[in-house]
């Protein structure tokens, strides 16, 4: 399949989980994929599966808390590429599950730092390419926890809600554009951060990476119209 030929996406938490199974999905769909992540071998085992189906990748070895390097990575693929179609911001923590007055102070800095620095870094440091695409996508993962505030989750809840609000907000600003911002949220699926939260969960009645993946894929492709909407794309019921 080509209908992404000649595009260029950039993936973050794409080592493993949703992330890696979107990339290959983008790259089975003909677009590079610029791979993000800490961990330099889960870089490569994606760049194998996405090399297995005769895709091509770029391999970005980043941690997301480092600010600095966040603001050079729209200037790098401008330079090396002279334009992004894709954003998928995916990489996300979930910080300690504890009582509100027992959060650790550092927890709640990191959790900020990805799930809400890392994004707004990549905004502004993407977002003029982006909006230069005649056909530009930003998908950013979130959790229905924004909808409804939950015991025990007060980091990672507080955390995707600011996230929330900040697409939500960019999705407002760039309502006129050819730019279309959307939140996904992908349900319950067997990831490492869902095995943090539920440690004791029946995995075997979660989707899979690859059951979401073909799907955020498709909010990619140049028939898709939605803007500013939290679209859910679970193969489970609600």
């Amino acid at each position: 399949m080509t209908e992404l030929a000649g595009r260029i996406a950039l993936v973050t938490g794409a080592s493993r989980g949703i992330g890696a199974a979107t990339a290959v999905e983008l790259a089975r769909l003909g677009a590079h994929v610029v791979l993000v992540a800490r961990t330099q071998g889960g870089l490569e085992a994606t760049d194998d599966a996405i090399r297995a189906i005769g895709g091509t990748a770029t391999l970005l070895p980043l941690d997301l808390r480092d600010a600095a390097a966040l603001d050079t990575v729209g200037p790098s693929l401008f330079e090396r590429f002279r334009r992004l179609d894709i954003l998928v911001s995916n990489a996300a923590v979930m910080g300690r599950v504890t009582p509100a007055p027992h959060i650790d102070p550092r927890d709640w800095d990191e959790a900020m730092a990805v799930n809400v620095g890392a994004p707004l870094r990549l905004i502004r440091s993407c977002g003029p390419l982006l909006l230069a695409a005649a056909h530009g996508r930003a998908l950013f993962l979130t959790s229905r926890i924004v909808l409804r505030p939950t015991a025990y989750f007060g980091t990672y809840g507080a955390t995707k809600a600011a996230h929330h609000h900040l697409v939500m907000s960019w999705a407002e600003e760039t309502r006129r554009s050819s730019l279309r911002v959307n939140l996904v949220d992908p349900g319950a699926v067997d990831t490492a951060i869902r095995t943090t939260a539920f440690p004791g969960e029946d995995r075997t009645k979660l989707a899979r990476p690859e059951n979401v993946a073909p799907a955020i894929a498709a909010l990619c492709l140049d028939g898709e119209t939605r803007h500013g909407e939290m679209i859910r794309v679970s193969p489970l019921p609600l």
